[in-house]
């Protein structure tokens, strides 16, 4: 099974690389609300950072958000109604966001963001029986129980896609891999990487972590990847930490490539940083901008046009994490004076009824554990922007 799977990301990897309420008011700064909702609306919270070391990520969703909600509600059917909070990406943050949601009266939660925070929520959802469908926390944990789903893939699927995409693309054969041990997304990612890399002939010659407590010096481990002899350092981490790790590696003359994962999009979007440096790095990523679709290039448009810059793939993931709400409400019967509970149980069961082209994937499907199934693309840094690879 693991190789028939293998044998149909590779192959759809290698065809598709070349290749959204009415305006409420809420309380607090950290809070907004968004849409044009005519009459009644369901309304969709989320969470996220706005502020902080994380902000790109959760700007972009918001973004991703706001737009597929005004698009929806600008067609005349269903109405949603939105009210985004900022955590921080802070866990006792993201749950006070919760709470004030409730209060506020959500009856569906598209978030949190990132990963840390979304441990801390999910299990609060499900004791509500809230459903949740999150566009980028990608922890396995994060869909343990019923009502959870995922739009982004599951840490280990990246971790066993990567492996599969760098050996059957001839990327290298000796890996080093850079990783934080303190952060539920990294982990899950690099245990699974080193365990599919094991299957498919990669050598991993350096395996090197920090933490969350020690992730300003990264002079040891680019050191030992150096003269380890790899050829592709492998980094499943956030891209601030990537940076950093990146000008290590200039600084020492590492001249090994780098892969990566969702976390390194957002590169290309540090201020003050040499993007220079981040020449040739590559990451697997269900969206790429430059994707020359007609689907792909209105919501490039759109978005640009709204926000003055290039959506990442956390807006497109967002975007469809919407559209599959809206799929998943049509399918399920739900109406705006249901009460949460109720429409917990309509979506649950819709969830893995519906299929949704989206922007990260055609056809789009859900399985019961809150997986979806679709097909990673892989890009690459070219001239300050992110290429098909």
């Amino acid at each position: 099974m693991k190789r028939a799977m293998s044998l149909v990301l590779a192959a759809a990897m290698a065809f598709s690389f070349a290749a959204c309420g009415g305006a409420s008011s809420t309380s607090g700064a950290a809070s907004t609300a968004s849409g044009t909702a005519s009459g009644a609306a369901i309304k969709i919270g989320g969470i996220g950072p706005l502020t902080g070391g994380a902000a790109i990520y959760g700007n972009a969703v918001k973004n991703g958000t706001e737009l597929a909600v005004e698009e929806i509600n600008a067609q005349g059917g269903l109405q949603f109604e939105l009210n985004f909070q900022d955590d921080e990406n802070d866990p006792e943050k993201s749950l006070n966001a919760y709470n004030n949601l409730k209060d506020w009266g959500m009856q569906a939660l598209l978030g949190t963001v990132t990963t840390q925070p979304c441990l801390t929520v999910a299990p609060e959802t499900a004791a509500d029986n809230m459903f949740l469908l999150t566009p980028s926390a990608s922890a396995a944990d994060v869909i343990k129980a019923d009502n959870a789903f995922q739009v982004c893939f599951t840490d280990p699927n990246q971790g066993v896609a990567s492996a599969d995409y760098i050996a059957e693309n001839g990327l290298a054969t000796k890996i080093a891999i850079i990783y934080d041990s303190s952060d539920a997304y990294s982990s899950g990612v690099h245990d699974k990487f080193k365990e599919e890399a094991a299957t498919k002939g990669l050598e991993i010659v350096a395996d090197e972590a920090f933490t969350a407590d020690n992730k300003t010096d990264f002079s040891v481990q680019v050191q030992k990847a150096k003269s380890s002899g790899a050829e592709l350092v492998f980094l499943p981490i956030y891209y601030s930490e990537a940076n950093l790790i990146i000008q290590e590696m200039n600084k020492q003359g590492c001249t090994a490539s780098v892969f990566g994962c969702d976390g390194l999009d957002g590169l290309l979007t540090i201020e003050g940083a040499d993007t220079s440096l981040f020449e040739g790095v590559m990451l697997l990523t269900p969206f790429a901008a430059d994707a020359q679709d007609e689907k792909t290039q209105n919501f490039v448009s759109k978005y640009e046009e709204k926000y003055g810059e290039t959506p990442n793939q956390f807006a497109a993931d967002a975007y469809d994490g919407v559209y599959a709400i809206l799929a998943a409400c049509e399918q399920g019967g739900v109406t705006a004076d249901m009460d949460a509970s109720a429409v917990c149980d309509a979506l649950k069961a819709a969830m893995t009824q519906i299929s949704v082209d989206g922007l990260t994937g055609e056809g789009m499907k859900w399985e019961a554990t809150g997986e979806v199934n679709k097909a990673p693309r892989a890009v690459k840094i070219q001239n300050g922007a992110y290429t098909a690879m």
